[in-house]
């Protein structure tokens, strides 16, 4: 007689499958479902790290580059401040820069001094307040008298933070790398920088820094001609230290770690602050150029033990903890599952076999069938007559549920050996079935008195002590010769063990569920079949608030996602996929998705294809929101460009707009001009006023004067009263009426509080082959001429 075909254990697995292969299999399944989760978090976790450390990078590039920035500003403020005034004493010097020396060591004046005008300057500056005055030079470590040259640039007034100052009358062209400034600014006609070098005359802490020389000049008679001719240099003695440090957390609390190192010269870098070190392991590292006057510098920014520290993620060792245990719990429960079940079936089996060929001889011996019975020790057979009542008890059921056969055998019924509320539950679903009451014996073994092929039911019994546990009954009619019920049979196993296997595998799931809720973003599984059709066939609970879908629309169709992709961004990410699907490789992607709820957001998104047998493409990867990176960074943008008083453009935004106007004029030989206008008497605004009203003053300007310009000008303030007006495509003429429009305009528009305040104007347009410098000289010529005729007025370009 042939063996029906048994169903396979969880549906999946053989029965004759063995255990330790099931169970070596399930604990791979685990460790790639583990390993695969964990390098999905340790990427995150590294994408985060670097983010982090690049936003706080520019942040300290910004800090930096400001600073820089400042320490231009005020030299060439106090470079104005020379040009500008007829003459300046020794207490007016020292009034002016002390409020300057934020960042800055020194101050100095340094006039041009001819051998012929030694003698006398050497008398003036005695008598202005400086006893036994003489221009000096360094030999060794001795100050002594300067030798005689064509020439000096002696100290003649200084402003310094540290008592160390520089001796007055010391000649700067008498030191190497000072002198070699000194001619440079000169020749170049502007402010220029030193090399990295030890400064004289400050506290040896600060010493290691630049010195940045600006040339001054006057308009003057000078080999039979008029025009400018240098009356000396302001220099300003700058510690890289106190830059890099002042207002900055100390080294062991910093997240950062900054090295500069200076790249002017061909032959090489000079480090000049900091130690410049190899990209390290974790590759965080961040290089930008900074520049301060002619000089270039390189800021080298790596991340401190701060910072990784601060930043190290706990989540991933955590999750491939917890994913290793969750693996080897699941091999060994597929082991005692597997194992159990096939003892079991192998053991059922078998007594069913011994069963078959007892049923014969049942009729001719009691005791040789209750020997049978007595042997099947793993098993609980139990016969009752029609009403219930209990007449067998094997060897088995009494191992199993702890009675004796005397104890039980024409005692107890069948239902007293159940769970009470569940065998009532039973009967009355028993008695809805029929329409009638009924015993709770008949609701337990009715069945077997049916026609039709009898089936296991689950029920769960009470052990002699208490205890429960659950198995599989089966329960058969016992018919006479005749064919008629005298009883039933039930054949119990025990299911306790299989079903905590199941129990365990579910929580398993719902662990597995939980711990991908609390990842950040969400990750997926996504589908592109052969036909084109695409679906996501996992998606956690985070994808939920980055596409505002059910997640069971995700699993049914991918084409709701796509509708929520910003219709800019739609082809790209179409194009990335195929791309991906094509190539095979990782998929990355940045774009915006329109939300009914969360409006406009940004996603990114990572995933690694693979493709399948069937000839589809699926990728495995996530999704998370940087809609407030990507904020932070236009933010960041913003305060870049924009001067935080005015509203208006900074320097920094007119120093590259300019730059690229001038390309775009040489390139296509268009014309471009410069307004620069400086506003009349504003220091006297500030000193008598307040700086308050002198900021109002600032601001109303800059309203009268943008309400008038186009939509293509530029304007910017270059620092303090004085700013730049850059017109792409005008002329001379053009620039010039636009200059006599704007002067009309702050004529006629007074400023509340105070009245009328005018400013001068110099108007300069580019002439082809000129540079940004020489264009901008001529417009600042161009606003010193109009001071010096009157102010209150535009003057065109010089000749």
């Amino acid at each position: 007689m042939g063996l029906a075909a048994r169903p396979k254990i969880l549906g999946l697995i053989s029965e004759g499958a063995s255990a330790w292969l099931v169970a070596c299999v399930g604990l791979a399944c685990g460790a790639l479902v583990t390993a695969s989760l964990t390098l999905g978090l340790q990427r995150l976790a590294e994408q985060q790290l670097r983010q982090r450390f690049e936003l706080l990078a520019s942040e300290r590039y910004s800090r930096l580059y400001e600073r820089f920035a400042e320490q231009l500003q005020c030299l060439d403020t106090l470079r104005r401040y020379f040009a500008y005034s007829e003459g300046v004493t020794r207490s007016a010097f020292n009034g002016f820069a002390a409020p300057l020396l934020q960042r800055t060591q020194s101050y100095s004046w340094l006039p041009r001094v001819s051998d012929a005008e030694r003698a006398a300057f050497e008398q003036y500056a005695q008598a202005s307040g400086a006893p036994g005055y003489v221009i000096r030079e360094r030999v060794g470590e001795q100050w002594v008298p300067a030798a005689h040259r064509p020439e000096y640039y002696p100290v003649l007034y200084i402003r310094a933070h540290s008592h160390l100052q520089l001796p007055l009358g010391f000649d700067s062209l008498s030191e190497p790398l000072p002198g070699v400034t000194l001619r440079k600014a000169l020749a170049q006609g502007r402010l220029a920088g030193s090399a990295p070098l030890e400064l004289i005359g400050v506290d040896p802490g600060f010493s290691r820094g630049m010195l940045l020389a600006a040339p001054v000049y006057g308009y003057a008679e000078e080999a039979g001609r008029a025009g400018q001719v240098p009356l000396g240099f302001l220099t300003a003695a700058i510690s890289i230290r106190q830059l890099m440090t002042d207002g900055l957390p100390k080294p062991g609390e910093d997240n950062l770690r900054v090295a500069i190192s200076d790249v002017t010269d061909p032959a090489g870098p000079i480090p000049f602050y900091g130690a410049v070190e190899p990209p390290p392991e974790h590759a965080l590292r961040d290089l930008r150029p900074l520049h301060l006057a002619d000089r270039v510098y390189e800021l080298q920014t790596l991340p401190s033990e701060v910072f990784l520290r601060a930043n190290r993620s706990s989540l991933v060792p955590v999750v491939a903890l917890l994913g290793s245990t969750l693996s080897l719990l699941l091999a060994g429960l597929l082991y005692n599952l597997v194992s159990q079940r096939q003892r079991a079936l192998q053991l059922v089996a078998r007594r069913t076999l011994e069963l078959s060929a007892s049923e014969q001889r049942l009729r001719n011996t009691h005791g040789q069938l209750r020997s049978v019975l007595d042997a099947a020790t793993e098993v609980a057979i139990i016969a009752t007559d029609l009403g219930g009542l209990i007449t067998t008890f094997n060897a088995g059921a009494e191992r199993m549920l702890g009675y004796h056969s005397e104890q039980v055998i024409g005692r107890l019924n069948l239902g007293d050996l159940h769970v009470h509320h569940e065998l009532r539950e039973r009967v009355r679903q028993r008695a809805e079935q029929l329409g009638e009451v009924i015993p709770p014996s008949r609701a337990m073994l009715a069945d077997s008195l049916a026609g039709g092929q009898p089936h296991a039911q689950q029920w769960s019994l009470v052990r002699r002590n208490g205890t429960r546990l659950t198995v599989n009954m089966l329960v058969t009619a016992v018919r006479d010769g005749n064919g008629n019920a005298v009883g039933h049979l039930a054949v119990c196993i025990d299911i306790t063990e299989s079903r905590r296997v199941h129990e365990a595998l579910a929580a398993r799931d719902r662990l597995l569920e939980k711990l991908s809720a609390e990842v950040p973003g969400g990750i997926y599984q996504f589908r592109l079949r052969a036909d084109g059709r695409s679906a996501f066939t996992y998606a956690s609970r985070g994808m939920l608030d980055i596409y505002e879908l059910p997640l069971t629309q995700l699993l049914a169709d991918a084409d709701p996602v796509f509708e929520r992709i910003h219709p800019d961004d739609l082809e790209g990410v179409r194009a990335a996929i195929r791309a991906s699907a094509i190539e095979l490789r990782r998929w990355r992607q940045e774009y915006r998705v329109c939300l009914p709820r969360q409006g406009l957001r940004w996603v990114r998104g990572e995933a690694t294809p693979e493709s399948v047998a069937d000839g589809a493409v699926v990728w495995h990867g996530y999704l998370s929101d940087i809609t407030d990176l990507k904020r932070v960074e236009e933010e960041l943008r913003a305060l870049s460009v924009t001067d935080a008083l005015t509203g208006i453009y900074n320097r920094r935004y007119f120093q590259e707009r300019l730059t690229t106007e001038l390309a775009r004029a040489e390139r296509d030989q268009l014309p471009l001009a410069v307004i620069m206008l400086d506003i009349d008497y504003f220091k006297r605004i500030n000193d008598q006023l307040g700086h308050a009203m002198g900021d109002t003053v600032l601001q109303a300007l800059c309203r009268r004067i943008g309400q008038r310009l186009r939509r293509t000008d530029v304007f910017c303030r270059l620092g303090g009263e004085e700013f730049m007006i850059l017109c792409p495509g005008s002329d001379t003429t053009q620039a010039l009426k636009l200059a006599e429009e704007l002067l009309q305009a702050l004529r006629e528009q007074p400023v509340e509080g105070l009245g009328v305040v005018t400013a001068s104007f110099g108007v300069a347009a580019w002439r082809a082959g000129e540079g940004a410098d020489a264009l901008l000289l001529r417009a600042d010529a161009g606003v010193y001429a109009a001071k010096q005729a009157g102010r209150n007025r535009v003057q065109p370009e010089l000749p």
